[in-house]
């Protein structure tokens, strides 16, 4: 799994692709790679006055990782278009739709999916998102005036949108909310540092990593609560609050391979290298007590892969 880490920038352009069916011609289309760039590494603009608001055209296949005014209108028909837009991951993405010009008898449709779909899969997953999935769908046509924002529940959200006709279009304004308590992140840097925390709620959180990294997991307080001394618990999954590293080639966490359960009763290591294009920290609550974890990484580099190549984990990632 040799790749460069500019190479690893592009996963996530591959994928969009996908959505278009030219991930052979992906040297052709409109993303160049400082766009890429700034996709992970952006300096996000805060509270902007109106008049200073940043502008710009969005395209029919595009990543937003700034606020602003993003505006559409289609030159030619444009049947299968998506912007994926991210946040830092203490933030919360609202989308307001503006000056809305399209056709929704004619079969146009302008659609926020709560979280990232790529090639089916869809970040955060069933099983990790508070909203039965088609709750996480608001399409423009269905709601109307009646609902004219939408809020993410994470730092990750996606608008679909298809439109038959050159001339019409929409704009959309892309805001950023703080979240005191953040669950399910997709991380915009393949290095840095994170604390989860899970206050006494019965819910799944997911930190993912989109690239091959080494994990150094410092700090967990689970299955306790306040200054209660740790229960003695038999295993991991029997004791409800626990924390799992996962790994594989899926955006769906669901649909990884767990490496390793960390808990109450776990003696084993905390430093670990995943080579997978998909490395996550999740995190499982009973709901019972406050739960935290706290974990470094940093990017695998091409030498550190090939040493790591042979083993489970970078087989299973190579299989999947």
């Amino acid at each position: 799994m040799e790749r460069t880490f500019r190479e690893q920038l592009f996963f996530v352009v591959l994928c969009l692709s996908v959505l278009k069916g030219d991930s052979r011609y992906i040297e052709n289309n409109e993303i160049s790679k400082d766009d890429l760039y700034s996709f992970f590494n952006s300096e996000l603009k805060r509270e902007t006055p109106e008049e200073l608001m940043y502008r710009r055209p969005l395209r029919c296949l595009d990543m937003v990782a700034v606020e602003g005014q993003f505006t559409f209108t289609a030159d030619r028909p444009q049947l299968s278009c998506a912007a994926f837009i991210t946040g830092e991951p203490n933030e919360l993405i609202s989308v307001d739709y503006d000056n809305v010009d399209i056709d929704c008898r004619a079969g146009d449709f302008i659609t926020v999916f709560d979280g990232w779909v790529m090639k089916g899969e869809k970040f955060p997953s069933s099983q990790d998102h508070p909203l039965p999935l088609y709750e996480r769908y608001v399409d423009y046509c269905d709601s109307g005036p009646l609902r004219r924002t939408v809020r993410s529940s994470q730092n990750v959200a996606m608008v679909f949108f298809r439109i038959h006709n050159a001339g019409s279009g929409f704009t959309l304004t892309v805001r950023k909310h703080v979240n005191p308590f953040p669950c399910n992140v997709i991380s915009q840097s393949p290095e840095g540092s994170y604390t989860m925390v899970i206050p006494q709620q019965h819910r799944n959180c997911s930190f993912s990593i989109i690239y091959p990294v080494e994990i150094d997991v410092s700090e967990f307080s689970l299955g306790h609560f306040n200054h209660l001394p740790k229960r003695s618990v038999p295993g991991c999954t029997e004791s409800g609050d626990f924390v799992q590293l996962l790994g594989g080639n899926s955006l769906d966490t669901s649909k990884l391979l767990p490496i390793t359960d960390l808990c109450i009763s776990f003696t084993g290591p905390t430093h670990m290298k995943i080579g997978c294009d998909n490395t996550v920290v999740r995190m499982v609550s009973s709901g019972k007590f406050v739960s935290r974890v706290s974990f470094s990484y940093r990017l695998l580099d091409n030498q550190e892969l090939q040493t790591i190549k042979l083993n489970n984990v970078e087989d299973f990632c190579f299989n999947n």
